[in-house]
């Protein structure tokens, strides 16, 4: 999965460059006129347990029969390293992508780019962990280097963790580690502090001597899975986010099922996701998934998101993601239900829109 600024520096000067152009009139807004303009939407994804009903749902033919009742075409696209799917996603290349709440706040929102967070999937309920070698808690950790993505919720874990402790980040080195070199990185003598995600943790925590000592579950709701879509291409073609919608849901149902079917389609998504039934399934164990529309709904509509969202966004600032331009944590505007917006006003560019959901909830997609 997920979750972090590929390079500081480059991502630090094109917030720069979003907030300072945030600033101006915008001319004839050409992004929305090109938009309107489009029936063919193509998303990015990148694998983990709960954004694996995408491409699965392509696979199955539900992507398609989505599509087709709203006059859309949308493709499914695997990038094969998360914050290239962001980057691609914040330079225009894609309409959409698979994100946590933070990235989707510290990399296209920053960049300038007006995203909507369509559909809140699910939150981590364990699926991000802090692991040491030979250890008995997480005060231990107190003095060591720790492997992680720097600038993605695994440091934003880190913080939260080091907090109910007494700890501080400037207790602990960081170490900048790919997602991908994670569990090599965790068996090498010299590495004895992680801090990394599912799938990549729980072959972490086999290793010898290692014990998870701190994880997600004890932060519920805070690190959110997203879909999250260009705002100009949702305001000009609102099919785009009833096929979207419809294409979760749908797949949500099936998979939910205990019946041969519903097995079928986890064993599917574990397949494209690199993994076993019974890897997928302990995956999803520590996954909160909003599979009912209803309770997606209440939680986009409710206090506990904007909570959640100003710890995140204060996070975010204080750690320097919001770029160099950014002389304040309300810099950039974020939008919820009713129009309440933490933040500058005049410069909003996260929007958690709950009308797709909505429709849903009430059977009317």
């Amino acid at each position: 999965m997920y979750r972090w600024l590929k390079t500081l520096g480059v991502a630090a000067a094109t917030a720069a460059v979003g907030l300072s152009l945030a600033s101006c009139s915008k001319p004839a807004d050409k992004a929305a006129d090109a938009a309107a303009a489009k029936s063919e939407y193509t998303i990015g994804w990148t694998i983990y347990a709960g954004w694996m009903p995408w491409p699965y749902a392509e696979q199955a033919g539900i992507v398609k029969k989505w599509s087709d009742k709203y006059g859309v075409n949308i493709k499914f696209v695997q990038i094969n390293d998360y914050v290239e799917s962001l980057n691609q996603y914040t330079a225009g290349k894609l309409d959409g992508v698979t994100s946590t709440n933070m990235d989707a706040l510290t990399i296209p929102a920053a960049g300038g780019r007006d995203s909507t967070a369509l559909i809140v999937g699910d939150y981590s309920n364990g699926n991000d962990g802090v692991v040491l070698k030979n250890a008995g808690s997480l005060a231990d950790i107190k003095g060591r280097s720790v492997n992680l993505v720097e600038a993605s919720v695994s440091q934003y874990l880190l913080a939260r963790g080091l907090e109910s402790v007494g700890l501080k980040q400037s207790d602990v080195k960081l170490v900048n580690t790919s997602d991908a070199d994670m569990v090599a990185a965790f068996s090498a003598p010299g590495s004895n502090a992680m801090v990394t995600w599912n799938p990549q943790l729980l072959e972490v925590i086999k290793a010898p001597g290692a014990k998870e000592v701190f994880n997600s579950s004890k932060i519920p709701g805070e690190i959110q899975d997203l879909m999250v879509v260009s705002t100009d291409a949702l305001k000009a073609n609102p099919n785009l986010g009833k096929a979207l919608a419809g294409i979760w849901y749908e797949t949500m149902a099936l998979m939910a099922k205990d019946d041969a079917a519903g097995k079928a389609a986890r064993e599917a998504m574990a397949k494209l996701s690199g993994t076993d039934l019974a890897g997928f399934e302990a995956q999803l164990k520590t996954t909160f998934l909003y599979a009912d529309p209803k309770a997606a709904h209440a939680f986009v509509v409710g206090p506990e998101i904007v909570t959640a969202t100003d710890r995140v966004r204060k996070f975010s600032f204080e750690s320097g993601l919001f770029g160099q331009g950014a002389k304040s944590v309300d810099d950039i505007g974020i939008e919820f239900t009713g129009g309440k917006i933490l933040g500058n006003p005049q410069n909003v560019k996260l929007r958690f829109d709950p009308t797709y959901v909505a429709a849903a909830a009430a059977g009317q997609l």
